[in-house]
């Protein structure tokens, strides 16, 4: 796995500006998981990662990510990889699947 260090990196923090809508002073990452875990898949660097992982644990970080309503190809298919999650787990693969394709002309 790609960041199979993450434990080697315990001083590892999100960064704010990840979360910059909200207010981090009463942000609750117990509660918005899910919008931090998306956060960090789409935009976030190594030390994001690393905190994250060591804030939910590989399992509830792989658990959050199966559950995402949307992710854009390009993240879907490396969180796919590198957790070696098949796509027809992921929610937001099955969403899009689901969806009819415009005509083509």
């Amino acid at each position: 796995m790609y960041f199979e260090r993450y434990k080697e990196h315990p001083e590892a923090k999100i960064n704010p500006s990840l979360l910059w809508e909200y207010d981090l002073s009463k942000f609750d990452y117990g509660q918005m998981r899910s919008v931090v875990v998306q956060r960090v898949v789409e935009r976030g660097w190594p030390d994001d990662w690393y905190a994250a992982l060591n804030m939910y644990g590989l399992e509830e970080f792989r658990n959050i990510v199966k559950g995402l309503p949307y992710l854009n190809d390009k993240d879907m298919n490396f969180v796919s990889i590198v957790f070696e999650i098949p796509l027809e787990e992921l929610k937001c693969y099955m969403k899009k699947q689901s969806q009819p394709a415009h005509w083509k002309s």
